[in-house]
């Protein structure tokens, strides 16, 4: 029998948790729900998701504050919760490790589909490629990004980072000096399902940079106006 994945929901509202775990066990998602922060960041040790709903305003440690411990020790997938109305700082929340964010009311097939694509960008699908099938991964001197493993190699040292982040670097990667807009990347990385704007792409190159240097040869150029490439020197 197939485990099911996990949820952690974090709302202050337990009529709103109460009706989020209904629609994901509909979904066979298996669910707990916590009311405040400190109840999360214990849930999360303990429960150990696949994936997180994080209300932002709670009591006590708030969404934040929540979102940053949880990412200084792990990349579990989060999706930021606010009401409208609340002060939401979206850059705010994507800088501190937040996946994706929707505004309360939401739909709730527009909920289950955001829970379903954040967990397929981090846990892709393994198939058994056939043979003639080539490994997904593009090299340049001192820098190895493999999508088949999620890994990326820079100076012979294993770069931790998250599956957006990986797929936006392989995406500029495999297309060395050819420019991209904000819009294509968002397109192309989060796809139709994600309703974002292009500072997310700005958060994720900003996040890239931090971890991954230029180098002499290759580095990730910004093309003022327009967007992004991947600068091949050799």
């Amino acid at each position: 029998m197939v485990n099911k994945q996990r949820i952690l929901i974090v709302d202050d509202d337990e009529n709103i948790a109460e009706l989020i775990s209904l629609y994901l066990t509909k979904e066979c998602f298996d669910t707990k729900m916590v009311y405040n922060g400190e109840d999360a960041l214990s849930a999360f040790s303990t429960y150990t998701p696949n994936l997180i709903l994080l209300d932002l305003m709670l009591p006590g440690i708030d969404g934040y504050q929540v979102c940053r411990e949880i990412r200084s020790k792990s990349d579990t997938p989060i999706i930021m919760l606010s009401a409208k109305g609340e002060v939401f700082d979206k850059v705010l929340g994507l800088e501190l490790g937040a996946d994706d964010y929707m505004m309360k009311p939401f739909d709730s097939k527009e909920m289950v589909a955001r829970v379903k694509a954040v967990l397929r960008r981090y846990h892709p699908v393994k198939t058994v490629a056939p043979s003639a099938d080539k490994t997904k991964c593009v090299n340049y001197e001192n820098l190895e990004i493999n999508l088949t493993n999620y890994s990326v190699l820079c100076d012979g040292i294993n770069i931790d980072m998250p599956p957006k982040e990986l797929e936006l670097l392989y995406f500029l990667a495999a297309s060395p000096n050819q420019v991209f807009t904000r819009e294509q990347l968002l397109d192309q990385i989060w796809g139709y399902e994600y309703i974002g704007d292009t500072r997310t792409v700005d958060v994720h190159i900003k996040r890239l940079r931090e971890k991954i240097k230029d180098h002499p040869t290759w580095s990730l150029g910004t093309v003022w106006g327009i967007g992004y490439k991947f600068e091949h020197k050799g």
